[in-house]
């Protein structure tokens, strides 16, 4: 299993798999539940963040367990989905926007596999955040599908649960493009592992104080639900183009501390 799919909110089911099986996944940070399944004679991972029925926060998602899960299955390449709120005009709900930078708001959670514990002080480059490799695929796959995407963007992270106050959004508008609860530390840990993480953020709504109306958490998922087909379209196609080797530089990410003796 090389590949695998993270769902967001409102995303419980790849539905173009095929053979579907659970996995039970124990790990040194509690267990995880994965569909495996086959796609085109590929076998295809696919886990849901927020659990089946989306009972869990995003403050609460074992984040650390599911990245080490599929790791262990032999994962090398995430595909994930991030439902968000626009902070920008142009950025219309339906949109997707393929990220490539993130700012860390957030403020009690568990963000690394290196934590100093063993006597190892490990520090990542994070200059690329997600992998270059598949962000090229989702847009080029993207525009050949005729599926509106933007190519770039910045994802404003927040503790959560609670939608964000205006004053915040103003804050966060001054540096990024899309606000959400639950990149990081996934696409940190990712990275922690050398895996190639990529995410694709559907806009549901206009963020605090830019939209008209008060946030609900039923408005999210309603323009979730009628815009997630293209997403799963996209990451279909995306699947079938993704080469067997890896020229990106995710898989390096460890190298100079492999080189040095240090891990």
């Amino acid at each position: 299993m090389r590949i695998a799919i993270i769902g967001g909110t409102g995303v419980y089911d790849p539905k173009f798999l095929e053979k579907a099986d659970e996995l039970i996944v124990s790990t040194p940070y509690g267990e995880v539940k994965i569909l495996k399944g086959l796609y085109e004679g590929e076998e295809v991972g696919f886990l849901a963040r927020h659990g089946v029925g989306h009972s869990i926060p995003p403050h609460k998602i074992n984040y650390k367990a599911n990245i080490w899960a599929l790791k262990y299955l032999g994962v090398e390449r995430i595909l994930s989905t991030t439902a968000v709120g626009s902070l920008r005009i142009n950025l219309l709900p339906g949109d997707l926007v393929i990220l490539d930078q993130f700012i860390d708001f957030t403020k009690a959670r568990d963000i690394t596999f290196y934590d100093g514990r063993d006597g190892k002080v490990i520090h990542i480059d994070f200059t690329t955040p997600y992998c270059p490799e598949l962000r090229r695929l989702l847009y080029e796959t993207a525009q050949e599908l005729g599926i509106k995407a933007h190519p770039h963007g910045t994802y404003i992270c927040t503790e959560g649960p609670r939608f964000e106050t205006p004053a915040e959004i103003r804050m966060y508008a001054m540096f990024g493009d899309v606000v959400g609860m639950t990149n990081v530390p996934e696409v940190i840990l990712a990275r922690e592992l050398e895996m190639c993480y990529a995410s694709v953020s559907l806009i549901t709504n206009y963020a605090a104080g830019i939209s008209r109306t008060p946030l609900t958490h039923w408005e999210v998922l309603e323009v979730m639900a009628q815009n997630i087909e293209k997403v799963r379209k996209l990451f279909a196609h995306v699947i079938r183009k993704v080469p067997k080797e890896r020229n990106c530089i995710c898989k390096d990410a460890l190298k100079e501390y492999r080189e040095k003796g240090i891990i």
